[in-house]
């Protein structure tokens, strides 16, 4: 019997689900998410070792798995197996390429200081002080949209991993990536 982790739900059926995700039903995508997805993540860890790597790694396999839904083939294997193999050569595909988790364009000590500056921006105060001790950065961060904001103030203040946020702004891991990119580049515009 397998250990008490890797036991799922056998009354789910992965291959109906991919059938649905052929017929462009998402959330049937979801469905299969819910059911795999820390199982997944943990298929890709072990392969790419990097939390950050291993999540990309899962992101892009959902899409793939999303866009060949259509050619599973019940009588060449299981459902199930299809997905995991879906995975694990996304994540064989990123080492062999030799990508890596790129840090955005700032060194690690203006993050630092980005990072300390928001912190100090959600601290008790009033809008007067928070400005004295932010200066530029205060007024570039206001004058972002308010998900951007969020998401870099989860990242940077609270330390969220990207699943974390996407599931404390309830939107998807790509989109939460796209918002928090943006506003990065947005906050380096500003200020400059």
């Amino acid at each position: 019997m397998p250990p008490a982790a890797f036991v799922t739900d056998d009354s789910f059926d992965h291959a109906l689900a991919l059938e649905a995700c052929a017929r462009g039903d998402r959330d049937a995508l979801q469905r299969i998410y819910e059911q795999e997805s820390r199982y997944l993540l943990g298929v890709a860890l072990r392969i790419v070792r990097n939390r950050a790597a291993a999540e990309d790694v899962l992101h892009d396999a959902f899409v793939a798995i999303w866009s060949k839904a259509h050619s599973f083939d019940a009588a060449r294997g299981a459902a199930r197996g299809w997905i995991y193999s879906i995975v694990r050569h996304a994540a064989l595909n990123r080492v062999r390429s030799g990508a890596r988790e790129t840090a955005l364009d700032e060194p690690a000590a203006a993050a630092h200081e980005a990072s300390a500056a928001m912190a100090a921006w959600q601290e008790e105060g009033d809008a007067l002080s928070r400005q004295a001790q932010l200066g530029r950065l205060g007024q570039c961060l206001e004058g972002l949209e308010p998900q951007r904001r969020e998401c870099l103030l989860h990242a940077y203040v609270d330390g969220c991993s990207h699943s974390e946020i996407a599931a404390r702004v309830q939107a998807p891991l790509g989109t939460v990536k796209a918002w928090i990119q943006r506003g990065l580049r947005a906050l380096r515009e500003c200020m400059q």
